[in-house]
């Protein structure tokens, strides 16, 4: 080659290398997760992006400067992700500020407290630029359990006059002292109550818990309180854990079914069940770490079910492998030392890359103090955990195959509530066809739900939930 010729073919390579550092990195995807916890923009991209943030309290706006990009129109897709039902986000506008600097300003309908952060490549995803946008006035879960139980109870309430009246035995009783001929029949607790047969009158003035109230506890007829055997008094709260979520769609079955939207649709039903359900005349109430498709790292799912004092802690899932061979359901619980099997340690070493493939925010400041709790796991817990996940695949195997007929062991991050039975259950085998099938059937879904709902009374059967203060 000819000195002219290399030099000018040098000078061409250089030229285009120029042209590809002016061009910039490539916008892949842009994607907004609405939730009430918190709202997400994810910008995805093929190199790295730097930024630079400022946040604005009236209104209250954050602005994000990108460099190293141009507006495209991907990025102006991001203005009509945004829906009017998003909680936090009002609006997003975009526009080049200056040469290789992009500017979005997302508009918000509430203060928050803003973490722009960047997300290294892993699994399918490129390089990402995320935003999360936490509301700085955050609602008691627990109080919204509680008032949500009480308005069904007061609307499930009679409200006529003559209920109302009939309600107040103890009313009726000192009436008719006063006023002896104006009745000889004692007040009605029941359809199912005669004169002289012994009553339990749950939630009424004579009724104690404890014994029955003085003067009355040993004496025969209608007004004796006879209470009721291992009565709490309080709400039965079940934390619900749909695994994945947002940008993590965990599995994906070969016909393209993803893990985060079955599971979540099997929430929902075993949620119905458990609020239309009771524990020894005790209301129950589910409480779900994600009602809807966005993210939620593994300690904090655990610190949500720690805030509202839950009775039991389930993970759902669905297994996945990589042949379409395994199949059948399973259910793990807590190891303090090794896995039961292989199968549960790769199992729990899958699972705990949630937060890698979902995107946390290492930098947080919370994130050390949340994983803390996952280190304090007690052996007390585990055998709990250990007779929920029996009495659950007692009754999964009646409707379904299992992959092991006992509950398996490893160390899965999620289940590492320290005061909290904690099972995680794998509905079945997304990446069999046939399973992937029945995992997107109505019919399965109902059957499955049914089938954990009579594990969840088995075991309160054995196992009655314990007093504590948290009364309704």
């Amino acid at each position: 080659m000819k000195r002219r010729d290399f030099v000018q073919s040098g000078a061409l390579v250089l030229l285009l290398g120029v042209q590809q550092l002016a061009r910039g990195a490539t916008i892949l995807a842009v994607r907004v997760w609405p939730a009430p916890e918190y709202s997400r923009v994810t910008i995805e991209s093929d190199a790295l992006l730097t930024f630079t943030q400022n946040f604005i309290p009236n209104p209250p706006r954050l602005a994000v400067d990108v460099r190293g990009i141009d507006l495209n129109p991907a990025l102006k897709e991001l203005v009509a992700k945004v829906g009017p039902t998003d909680p936090t986000i009002n609006g997003i506008r975009v526009g080049q500020f200056g040469p290789g600097v992009v500017r979005l300003v997302v508009d918000l309908k509430q203060p928050v407290a803003p973490q722009v952060f960047n997300l290294p490549p892993v699994a399918a995803y490129r390089h990402r630029l995320v935003f999360d946008l936490y509301p700085t006035v955050v609602a008691d879960p627990l109080e919204e359990l509680i008032a949500e139980r009480m308005k069904d109870a007061t609307s499930a309430s009679p409200q006529t006059p003559q209920s109302n009246t009939a309600a107040d035995p103890l009313g009726e009783l000192m009436a008719q002292k006063s006023n002896p001929s104006a009745s000889t029949q004692p007040p009605k607790f029941g359809s199912n109550q005669t004169q002289g047969a012994s009553t339990s009158v749950a939630g009424s003035p004579l009724s104690t818990g404890s014994g029955g109230q003085k003067g009355l506890s040993n004496q025969e007829g209608p007004f004796m309180s006879v209470p009721r055997p291992q009565v709490t008094d309080r709400l039965i709260i079940i934390a619900l854990d749909p695994g994945h979520g947002g940008e993590d769609p965990g599995a994906i079955g070969p016909g393209g079914t993803r893990e985060k939207d079955v599971v979540l649709r099997l929430a929902h039903r075993l949620r119905e069940r458990i609020n239309n359900s009771t524990v020894n005349g005790n209301a129950m109430r589910a409480f779900m770490t994600r009602d809807s498709d966005f993210f939620v790292p593994l300690g904090v799912r655990v610190d949500k079910a720690r805030r509202v004092k839950a009775d039991l802690f389930i993970s759902l899932h669905a297994d996945a492998f990589f042949t379409p061979n395994p199949q059948g359901a399973s259910v793990f619980a807590l190891s303090q030392g090794g896995a039961s099997s292989t199968a549960a340690r790769w199992m729990a070493a899958k699972e705990n890359q949630a937060d890698v493939i979902g995107g946390l925010n290492v930098k947080a400041r919370d994130v050390q103090v949340k994983r803390a709790l996952l280190d304090m796991s007690t052996t007390a817990q585990i055998k709990d955990s250990l007779q929920l996940g029996s009495a659950m695949l007692g009754e999964i195997k009646r409707v379904g195959k299992l992959h092991k007929p006992k509950v398996e062991q490893a160390s899965f991050a999620v289940l590492k509530a320290p005061d909290i039975p904690s099972v995680l259950v794998e509905a079945a085998f997304i990446s069999n066809p046939v399973e992937e099938a029945k995992l997107n059937s109505d019919a399965y879904q109902e059957q499955l739900a049914d089938a954990l709902m009579k594990g969840i009374t088995a075991y309160f059967a054995r196992n009655p939930p314990l007093a504590r203060n948290r009364s309704l």
